[in-house]
């Protein structure tokens, strides 16, 4: 059975506004930092979002455990 951890979707979702944030200081969008208008936080940023959005996926479609007993116990 599946089940939806829902701390491990919290914590996807904010690496995923992470990311973003990242992402358009990156481009120069969001001023006001030290980032802003360095093309390396867009990259940076591209890939927190897309391991943010990992691990929301992860924590949605819940762990795969063994349903069968250990043998020899």
């Amino acid at each position: 059975m599946k089940k939806l951890n829902l701390w491990v979707v919290a914590g996807g979702i904010l690496i995923m506004l992470v990311g973003l944030v990242w992402f358009f200081q990156g481009l120069g969008s969001l001023k006001g930092s030290a980032m802003t208008g360095e093309i390396f936080w867009s990259y940076m940023g591209a890939i927190v979002f897309i391991i943010g959005i990992l691990v929301v996926l992860r924590g949605a479609l819940g762990t795969r455990g063994s349903n069968s007993k250990k043998s020899g116990q």
